[in-house]
C-alpha cells in the first residue's frame, strides 16, 4: 500500500507539470524508477502503460477547456505512434547510453530557443494570426518525438512542445493541449511495442497503477491551469524546464565533477528565476498599457 501511495503522489506531481507545461511526466517518473533500480526498458514500459490512462484523462480535460486543435492531434499522433513502437522495440534490445547525450543536446538547443524567444521577444497574441502547421512538418516531428519518447522513457512533450511553440503559429495553450492529447496514441503504441518485446513478467503493476491513479487525479487541474497561465510566462517556464532537465543529462553523461555541476545548476537556476521575474514584469507593463489605452481610445472621436 505504501508503494502504491508513494507512486500515486509522484504520478500526481508529474502530471501536474506535464499537463501544465506539456512535458516531463515521463522524464520525472522514469527517473524515479531508475533510481529504484528498474532497468531502462522496464521503466519506460511501466511509465507508458500508466500514460495510457493519464493522457486519456488529460486529453479529455484539455478538450473541455478548449485547449485542443484536432488537426494537430491527428497529424502528430499517427507518426508519433509509429515512432514510439519502433523506439520501444529498439530499447528492448539495445542500450541507449550513446544516444542520450545527443538527444539531450537537441532538446537543450530547442529549450534555449524557446526560452530566449518568449522571454525577450514574446509573440503578440493580440495581433498574431494562428494557423495549423502542415502535415509535412508535423509528420517528421511526430515520428522523431515518438521514437525519443519510447527510447528515453519520456520526450514526447520536450520534443513536440518546444518545436510547435518555436514556430509561433500555434497558440501556446493549444500546443500543450494538443501535444498532451496526441500522447494517448503514442503511449498505446509504445506499450504495445514493449509488451511484444518484453512480455509482462518484468512489470510491477502496483507501480503502474500508482502512477496512473495519481496522474489521472491531477490531469483536470493541470488542464485548467494551462488555460490561465499567460503566454509570455508559459514560454519562460517551458524553456527553463527543458534547459535544466537536459543540462543535467549532459553533465551526467560526460561525468562532470559534482562541484562543477552544482555551480552550473545554480547559475542556470538564477538565470531562469531572473527570466521568469522579467516575464512577470513585462506582463504587468502590458496590462498597465492596455488599461491606460482604453480610456484614451474611449475619449477620442467626434465632439
Amino acid at each position: 500500500m505504501t508503494h502504491f501511495v508513494l507512486f500515486a503522489f509522484f504520478g500526481a506531481i508529474a502530471q501536474l507539470v506535464d499537463g501544465t507545461l506539456g512535458m516531463a511526466f515521463g522524464v520525472t517518473s522514469t527517473t524515479l524508477l531508475l533510481i529504484a533500480g528498474t532497468s531502462p526498458a522496464t521503466a519506460s514500459a511501466s511509465v507508458h502503460l500508466a500514460e495510457i490512462g493519464t493522457s486519456l484523462v488529460s486529453g479529455f480535460s484539455h478538450w473541455k477547456f478548449r485547449n485542443v486543435d484536432w488537426k494537430i492531434v491527428f497529424r502528430l499522433a499517427v507518426p508519433g505512434g509509429v515512432g514510439a513502437f519502433i523506439g520501444a522495440t529498439v530499447l528492448s534490445n539495445l542500450s541507449t547510453e550513446v544516444a542520450e547525450p545527443w538527444m539531450a543536446g537537441v532538446l537543450l538547443t530547442l529549450g534555449a530557443y524557446i526560452f530566449i524567444r518568449f522571454t525577450l521577444r514574446p509573440p503578440r497574441t493580440d495581433k498574431a494570426q494562428w494557423s495549423t502547421p502542415r502535415r509535412r512538418h508535423l509528420g517528421p516531428l511526430g515520428l522523431f518525438a515518438g521514437f525519443v519518447d519510447a527510447t528515453g522513457g519520456g520526450g514526447w512533450g520536450p520534443v513536440a512542445t518546444p518545436a510547435l511553440l518555436g514556430s509561433g503559429r500555434v497558440e501556446p495553450r493549444k500546443v500543450i493541449g494538443s501535444v498532451d492529447t496526441s500522447e494517448f496514441v503514442v503511449s498505446v503504441a509504445a506499450s504495445a511495442g514493449f509488451l511484444l518485446a518484453l512480455g509482462d513478467e518484468q512489470l510491477n503493476w502496483v507501480t503502474v497503477a500508482g502512477l496512473l491513479f495519481g496522474g489521472a487525479l491531477a490531469a483536470p487541474l493541470a488542464a485548467w491551469l494551462v488555460s490561465r497561465v499567460p503566454t509570455r510566462l508559459l514560454g519562460s517556464l517551458v524553456g527553463g524546464i527543458v534547459i535544466l532537465t537536459n543540462s543535467r543529462t549532459l553533465l551526467t553523461s560526460y561525468e562532470v565533477a559534482g562541484p562543477t555541476r552544482a555551480v552550473v545548476y545554480v547559475v542556470l537556476s538564477a538565470i531562469w528565476a531572473a527570466a521568469v521575474a522579467y516575464s512577470v514584469r513585462g506582463l504587468r507593463l502590458d496590462r498597465a498599457r492596455a488599461e491606460n489605452a482604453t480610456p484614451e481610445h474611449a475619449g477620442t472621436g467626434p465632439a
